[in-house]
């Protein structure tokens, strides 16, 4: 396969990668009014990791892991599995929500400085202005769902943007050191790993919620839901972003996180009958744009 085809490829897996978890997002809003944040977690891990035994096997042209390899996968599940949903349902729920889709709205940026920082990847000038439309496309779409930046509430605002905030650094050093393992072991094998961290991480406060929960209330529609985000999750989306990165530099990929949103939007217009607004759509126009800008083949290349 020739470079421009795998690079195309990689630019459709991460893209896909982040619009399903845009799209799961939006849909999982049924999961979390009936099941605890921490058992629909440890549920989702459990499912993942029912789903893909087979790719825990060593391939035979792998080499053995290394201890610096099995501390990276520990950090890639702790950081972007465990922390991050801490970080992100608590920093929400201290903060306004559009307060935290403003600081989300640097997610691209911060990748492209760690990568910069700790891979020591050359970021030319066009990535930088991807980056750059993706955060104000993001940004804009978080203005536009409530018209303006909400107050701060309470004496509380200041340590939820704090924990937004750390959502997006775990967010950040999981493209980063994905990135870095993808030098070393198979995309399904990186995938299958991190989500048994992710399980083992979920099932001390998993099993503490299951034990006083009423499982059969949940209805048949609702365990429907609930396979498809476990598999969603923890299978397609990481299995997606760890093959395109395999491909692509960090910071390039970090650009492809404004699929996210837009995702989340649609399946919000389409799916939930949501209205969109001119200010959403602008945001959507200069996020893609931003993706055209720092995808687009130089002259080099």
């Amino acid at each position: 396969m020739n470079p421009t085809t795998l690079r195309l490829r990689a630019y459709l897996c991460l893209a896909l990668s982040m619009s399903l978890v845009g799209s799961y997002v939006a849909l999982s809003k049924p999961l979390v009014a009936a099941l605890p944040v921490f058992l629909l977690a440890w549920l989702r891990f459990g499912i993942g990791a029912l789903a893909m035994p087979h790719w825990l096997k060593k391939p035979a042209n792998e080499a053995p892991m290394t201890r610096q390899t099995r501390q990276l996968l520990f950090l890639e599940s702790f950081l972007g599995n465990f922390l991050f949903t801490i970080c992100m349902l608590f920093g929400v729920s201290l903060s306004s929500a559009v307060s935290a889709g403003v600081i989300m709205a640097t997610i691209p940026a911060v990748v492209a400085l760690l990568s910069w920082i700790l891979l020591r990847e050359r970021i030319r000038a066009r990535v930088w202005g991807g980056v750059a439309c993706a955060a104000l496309g993001m940004a804009l779409l978080a203005l536009a769902k409530d018209g303006a930046l909400a107050g701060p509430q309470g004496n509380h605002a200041l340590w939820g943007k704090l924990l937004v905030f750390g959502a997006v650094l775990c967010e950040a050093a999981y493209a980063v050191i994905g990135k870095k393992l993808t030098g070393t072991l198979a995309p399904k094998r990186i995938t299958a790993l991190i989500n048994l961290w992710g399980l083992a991480l979920m099932t001390p406060m998993g099993l503490y919620y299951a034990w006083r929960f009423d499982f059969g209330a949940v209805s048949v529609g609702l365990w429907a839901l609930l396979i498809f985000y476990a598999l969603a999750a923890s299978v397609w989306t990481v299995w997606l972003w760890m093959t395109g990165l395999k491909t692509v530099p960090a910071a390039l990929g970090g650009v492809f996180t404004v699929m996210l949103p837009i995702s989340a939007a649609l399946v919000g217009v389409l799916v939930l009958g949501e209205e969109v607004s001119a200010l959403q759509m602008l945001a959507f126009a200069i996020a893609l744009v931003g993706v055209v800008l720092a995808t687009l083949p130089s002259k080099s290349a």
